[in-house]
């Protein structure tokens, strides 16, 4: 402020100066022109400091609003790709079932309901508003979903195929809709705000030669001004469009300028007849490094990484920091699927490579999706949601990397053909049980029977169960299989019973049954509709089985066990537990493995 009041003072000294000495009209007339000469340097004195002041203001302004909206678009994109990735992992659960996929669909909803969260959380009320729709949509997804697989279980294709068209693929499209439709208002924001700084330099240039016609001698005072005002908005207009579309911790480009640049890499690569790669990089022990040294420590280790890859890559491509620790490698012209596995491969040798941050070395590994233009899809939604899928899979089985497969989960013709012939078998009730009767050495009496079920096949005649239930268990036909079991053991146990000759009669459970969370209330309503004590069931399940899932076969086998339902472990000794793991359990029986009496005198 000292530096403009010295400069309208040098001027009032300077008009004075000019001042003619002689009296009358024409010394009048030079007196008014001097005095507006100085009225009007005071005027372009003025307007200069109107700019100077609202300028940067509204530039700030701008660029703050340019960088919200930025961000909140970017969260809003994350909850598009969130959205994606558990659709598919849905429908391919939908399609075949697998605990597996089960787990992977769990973790993409809970990685929907974090991306909400945090577009809630950066967002104003309007986009809280917005998340508010959504977490409604998706409740409702999510019931639908439930039911779905429920049906899926069931192998009940008919009921899948109704429940996706009527209740889930429009509660998704409902859902992709409102948070595309945010994320495109917010981009079209932050656009706008780099508009209106265009649109201010424009004016500030037409506003610097009227501040020179008006008052030139103050020009040459206020040129270093303008200038110096020029070059900041010339570099606050160049900072917010590298912000809004650069990563703020590593600089290296975000999902949108990603987004941009596989759109144009796509269309060179058309005109040009080349192959585009995408490459996504998720760092599979990053949390460890959270948990352990700190985010401080996370975040250098992030820094780091842009750098290790561009070493490792051609200068024509692009790393790009998608969020979190994930990271993209855009390909142009990469060749084929080979060169893509070359590039993916020594990426991930070098991310093995210890990373120092403070003198700690910190080690990280990498999983990595892989797909190509072409051959996975021709637009950037449908590659960037495969390569999620892809990158999924590689981690979520340990390969490290892995080439985008819609059949990577599928079965030869002779299978499917078997799978088929299964599902059918479920529904015309092609199967029938066989007792084998469990006899006390004490007394010689049978004391229970345990339920075997067979297949009775219409062309190869009667098939055991070593033949279809691996199959029933790796497709979610294990469901309804299960279910046909346990209905008619209990409809021949309250036979039994209602003859006076009461015998428990025990099912064997399989590691997806336990899996389902739904089964206590399943069999409770199968107990109470053929009014069968629930002492005369056991439910039988191997050691293996409970060890998959620990935790969850436990709640499971719990609630069974408060139904009245006595626990067996079948098989025991076969595997690596010991009795020790299973004394929180409601175990009431444990049946040896036959290799430890199969010789016996």
């Amino acid at each position: 402020m000292s530096r403009l009041l010295a400069s309208v003072d040098g001027v009032g000294d300077v008009a004075h100066t000019t001042r003619p000495s002689k009296k009358g009209s024409s010394g009048w007339l030079h007196a008014r022109r001097s005095q507006w000469a100085v009225e009007g340097a005071v005027l372009v004195l003025l307007v200069v400091s109107v700019v100077v002041v609202w300028s940067p203001q509204t530039t700030a302004e701008a660029a703050g609003t340019a960088a919200e909206s930025s961000m909140i678009s970017h969260d809003f994109a994350r909850v598009v790709s969130a959205v994606a990735v558990e659709n598919s992992l849905q429908r391919k659960y939908s399609l075949e079932p697998s605990p597996d996929v089960r787990v992977q669909y769990s973790a993409a909803t809970v990685d929907v309901e974090a991306a909400l969260s945090k577009a809630r959380a950066d967002g104003g009320q309007e986009e809280a508003a917005v998340v508010e729709q959504v977490l409604d949509l998706h409740q409702a997804y999510l019931a639908s979903v439930g039911r779905m697989f429920a049906a899926a279980d069931r192998g009940d294709t008919a009921q899948v195929r109704r429940i996706d068209a009527a209740e889930v693929y429009p509660s998704f499209d409902a859902i992709q809709q409102l948070v595309a439709g945010e994320a495109a208002v917010e981009e079209a924001r932050a656009l706008a705000s780099i508009d209106d700084l265009q649109r201010l330099e424009g004016l500030h240039r037409k506003l610097a030669p009227g501040v020179f016609l008006l008052g030139f001698v103050l020009v040459a005072l206020f040129v270093g001004v303008v200038r110096r005002e020029q070059r900041l908005l010339d570099s606050e207009r160049g900072r917010v469009l590298f912000e809004s579309l650069h990563d703020a911790l590593t600089g290296l480009p975000n999902r949108a300028l990603l987004a941009r640049l596989l759109d144009r890499a796509l269309e060179d690569g058309l005109q040009a007849g080349s192959t585009t790669g995408l490459l996504l990089i998720d760092l599979d022990r990053f949390r460890e490094v959270n948990d352990t040294f700190g985010h401080r420590y996370g975040d250098e280790l992030l820094a780091q990484i842009g750098p290790c890859l561009r070493a490792h890559v051609r200068d024509g491509d692009t790393i790009a920091r998608l969020g979190g620790d994930e990271f993209a490698v855009l390909l142009p012209d990469v060749g084929d699927r080979a060169a893509a596995v070359d590039v993916a491969e020594v990426l991930r040798h070098a991310l093995e490579v210890p990373f120092e941050v403070e003198g700690v070395g910190l080690d990280v590994e990498a999983s990595i999706g892989i797909v190509l233009s072409g051959e996975h899809g021709d637009d950037t939604g449908t590659l960037l949601q495969r390569v999620d899928i892809a990158m999924y899979v590689a981690k979520g089985q340990n390969l490290g990397i892995f080439v985008y497969d819609p059949d990577a989960d599928g079965y030869s013709p002779g299978k499917l053909a078997l799978l088929g012939e299964l599902r059918r078998a479920i529904e015309k009730d092609e199967f029938l049980l066989h007792f084998q009767p469990q006899v006390s050495i004490g007394t010689g009496e049978v004391t229970g029977a345990e339920a075997l079920v067979r297949w009775q096949h219409p062309t190869r005649g009667l098939v055991f169960p070593d033949d279809f239930v691996p199959l029933a268990e790796r497709t979610g036909l294990i469901g309804p299989l299960t279910g046909f079991v346990l209905n008619a053991a209990v409809i021949q146990a309250k036979v039994w019973s209602d003859a006076g000759r009461p015998l428990q009669v025990a099912v064997n459970l399989s590691v997806r049954n336990l899996a389902d969370e739904d089964l206590p209330r399943q069999v409770a309503a199968l107990l109470e509709a053929h009014q069968l004590p629930a002492s005369l069931l056991k439910l039988e399940v191997t050691e293996s089985a409970i060890m998959f899932d620990p935790a969850g076969a436990a709640r499971v086998l719990r609630r069974l066990a408060d139904l009245g339902i006595d626990i067996s472990i079948d098989d025991f000794g076969a595997g690596y537990t010991s009795l020790g793991q299973f004394k929180s359990l409601p175990v009431t029986e444990f049946k040896i493995d036959k290799s430890f009496v199969m010789n016996m005198n």
